[in-house]
């Protein structure tokens, strides 16, 4: 009798750590699950709450963030929309995005073009730029691809199209170092971007996919045709920045 009770006793002795352990993982899982939607809570709330102050306040991009913290020099002079020449407006708009004032952020049918053709890149348009450009890393993924569509989405229901566009000229890189259109007409053709030229802003918005080796101020072949075709392109599609209140 004694044998089979002590087995029994044994067994159960057995089992109840198992049992603690197998509470013990579903708690501390359950507290994974709290922490992370914590975070991701946070970071939205941070997020939503940047966005109302960039509303007023022309933040850095993070690549401005990123040349400080490593003591590099950033040369950009935040400006309005109504200190940028029209030129600029319209020559950006036809160049990067030719339906920023018809979309909400994504065009949709250009990203599903580029999709089913398998490019890695392309569909791109004003607001999810401006979206990488403020709150996202400069590399290419899947991830952050998805990311920049939702925040452009939000981007352009909050902040509207004017000042979109006011933030992406003011972040927008020109040059090693030169960030937005004031420190772009200044660095590369000593004016303020109020005095631009149709000439001058072709050259600028030309140079935007390649700022680094394209430079507005001595152009290449190549850099010059890309000016005149963006310039013959904006004549004959007319207006392309009707949205914009300037």
């Amino acid at each position: 009798m004694a044998g089979p009770a002590g087995a029994e006793e044994s067994g159960g002795g057995e089992t109840l750590p198992r049992k603690r352990k197998g509470r013990r993982k579903r708690g501390l899982v359950a507290r994974l699950v709290r922490g992370l939607f914590l975070l991701v809570a946070a970071l939205l709330a941070l997020f939503v709450a940047s966005s109302v102050i960039a509303y007023a306040i022309t933040p850095p991009s993070t690549l401005m963030l990123a040349r400080w913290a490593t003591l590099q020099p950033v040369d950009r002079r935040v400006v309005p929309l109504s200190a940028i020449s029209p030129h600029v407006i319209r020559l950006v708009i036809t160049s990067e995005d030719a339906r920023f004032c018809r979309h909400n952020g994504v065009d949709w049918d250009e990203l599903r073009r580029v999709i089913d053709a398998g490019a890695l890149r392309g569909a791109s348009t004003i607001p999810m730029q401006t979206a990488k450009n403020v709150y996202l890393w400069p590399d290419r993924s899947v991830v952050r691809k998805a990311v920049e569509i939702g925040i452009a989405l939000y981007l352009d229901a909050v902040w509207g199209k004017s000042r979109l566009l006011e933030i992406y000229l003011n972040v927008a890189e020109w040059g090693e170092g030169v960030f937005g259109i004031e420190a772009a007409a200044q660095r590369h053709f000593g004016k303020s971007a109020a005095d631009l030229s149709q000439r001058e802003a072709a050259l600028l918005a030309t140079a935007l996919p390649n700022p680094i080796l394209r430079n507005p101020a001595s152009p290449g072949q190549g850099h010059r045709r890309l000016a005149d075709r963006l310039i013959a392109r904006a004549q004959q599609s007319g207006d392309l920045s009707t949205c914009v209140a300037r």
